[in-house]
């Protein structure tokens, strides 16, 4: 019993307007979103890779986390894009794709932002055995830990989320399918989803903020006061990702399913795209060799 329950397998996505007078404005609005992001984060890309001076650990995990930023967009706002642009605004088996795919790059963002905190840590604490520690192979392990954990994650709320009866409406009140959206168009209990949101969930998303946390502090304990300031001046980029990325996440998922509103709905829409998109200007403002790295890249493309 599960998807064949539906008097038709699809949903039908609203978004926070059905008024046709809504929609051009609302294509473009998330287009220029879509386009800021897209291009940001391989500006980032492209100047980390084409600059010596950024090939270090902390830039290695940067350009994996634009990467993974462009992936999260391009899993929700495309399939947006051609809501808006259509009468049909319906998703058929994808759907459960676009859930799994959501929750995986969701989680693999928490993770790399738990392994560049790692990487702040020992540069700061350890900076005699930095180049040791934070060997190649360190970082690629580090990186791949962040990439099959998410994955195996969200295969179990997509096992779960697959033994519901949708024998309901399936009107899905938001811009894509969103896995407490989901949660709330199921006519059969959703009281395991839910412990699993708040335990495995939680523990998964916990793991690297702790990590986070605890890198942060022992950093903390270790800089001297008078340069406190300057430290946490130059991670401040890392800082404010992490309040964005937290902040967005605890505020969406860990609450109880009833007091599920349109608020929560626009919390789950800003939470991946603002700070995918604010991702690139965050990182490139606040950081001298960021800045560097791009302005060399603009001088190679036009003495092309």
């Amino acid at each position: 019993m599960g998807w064949d329950n539906l008097t038709s397998p699809e949903f039908i996505l609203l978004g926070l307007s059905s008024r046709p007078e809504d929609q051009k404005p609302l294509f473009v609005l998330f287009l220029t979103i879509y386009l800021i992001t897209l291009m940001g984060n391989l500006v980032i890309i492209l100047a980390i890779y084409s600059d010596i001076h950024l090939q270090n650990p902390m830039y290695f995990f940067l350009r994996s986390l634009s990467f993974v930023d462009i992936c999260y967009t391009a899993v929700i706002i495309p399939k947006m894009l051609i809501n808006f642009s259509s009468e049909a605004k319906t998703i058929l088996s994808e759907c459960m794709t676009q859930v799994y795919f959501c929750l995986s790059f969701g989680n693999v963002d928490s993770y790399v932002l738990g392994a560049m905190a790692v990487d702040h840590y020992v540069a700061i604490c350890k900076p005699f055995h930095y180049i040791t520690i934070m060997s190649y192979k360190c970082c690629v392990l580090l990186l791949i830990i962040p990439f099959i954990l998410p994955l195996l994650h969200s295969l179990l709320h997509i096992h779960l989320l697959n033994r519901l009866t949708f024998c309901a409406s399936n009107i899905m009140h938001h811009f894509f399918c969103e896995l407490k959206a989901m949660l709330k168009l199921s006519c059969s209990s959703t009281f395991v989803n839910e412990i699993a949101i708040k335990t495995e969930g939680l523990s998964g998303i916990m793991a690297p903020f702790t990590c986070i946390t605890i890198s942060y502090l022992r950093i903390l304990t270790t800089v001297p006061t008078a340069g406190k300031y300057k430290t946490f001046s130059t991670y401040g980029s890392h800082l404010t990702m992490v309040t964005l990325f937290y902040g967005n996440i605890s505020f969406v998922y860990f609450q109880p399913l009833n007091s599920y509103t349109v608020k929560d709905r626009m919390a789950a829409v800003i939470y991946p795209m603002l700070t995918s998109m604010l991702n690139p200007f965050i990182y490139s403002l606040r950081n001298n060799d960021m800045k560097q790295g791009l302005g060399k890249l603009i001088g190679r493309i036009k003495s092309q």
